[in-house]
């Protein structure tokens, strides 16, 4: 990796933290006598399953936030992915992501999101193995109605050689109970 990405990573990190700090200490100075944790928890996540000629890919992704307020929300999520094309490749995939959300209004929501992957690849027509660490950072943006937001993320450090995304820029639904 050389210094440029070095510096766009380390860069990107303290902008997350820079967000989610202003959050917090907004929610610090406000005082409530009653422990309402469990109230301001939503769970929500994704389930992805794709069959084809040979083709499998199966995802699991729970995900569960805190919402300080009517703006700012946190949470943190683990997912784990089995893709398969028989004959050529098959693929573990397994980490964790925290996520910030903001809502500047009812009816959008932007986030960051950091994600880290272990990646374990098998090419199963050369007998070859890859094992790496993909890290993500996504900045989306999306239309919110009540607890589903439809929307786009890009992830800003994106390396097509060394990435389990075909794309920088993906589509998403997120669904929080």
């Amino acid at each position: 990796m050389n210094n440029v990405q070095s510096f766009s990573k380390a860069l990107s990190i303290i902008a997350v933290l820079l967000f989610f700090n202003s959050g917090f200490s907004q929610e610090a100075s406000q005082q409530n006598p009653e422990n309402n944790f469990w109230k301001n928890v939503q769970f929500g996540g994704g389930l992805g399953l794709g069959f084809g000629s040979g083709y499998t890919d199966i995802t699991i992704a729970p995900t569960a936030i805190y919402n300080f307020n009517e703006y700012f929300s946190l949470g943190t999520g683990v997912q784990y992915s089995y893709l398969r094309q028989k004959g050529f490749f098959k693929s573990n995939n397994y980490g964790g992501s925290i996520i910030g959300l903001f809502n500047p209004i009812p009816e959008a929501q932007l986030s960051v999101e950091l994600e880290q992957l272990r990646v374990n690849l098998t090419y199963e027509n050369i007998d070859l193995t890859e094992n790496f660490w993909n890290t993500a950072l996504f900045l989306g943006a999306g239309y919110r109605m009540e607890n589903v937001t439809i929307g786009a993320r890009y992830n800003v450090l994106f390396d097509k050689d060394k990435n389990v995304y075909g794309e920088a820029f993906m589509p998403f639904v997120r669904v929080f109970f």
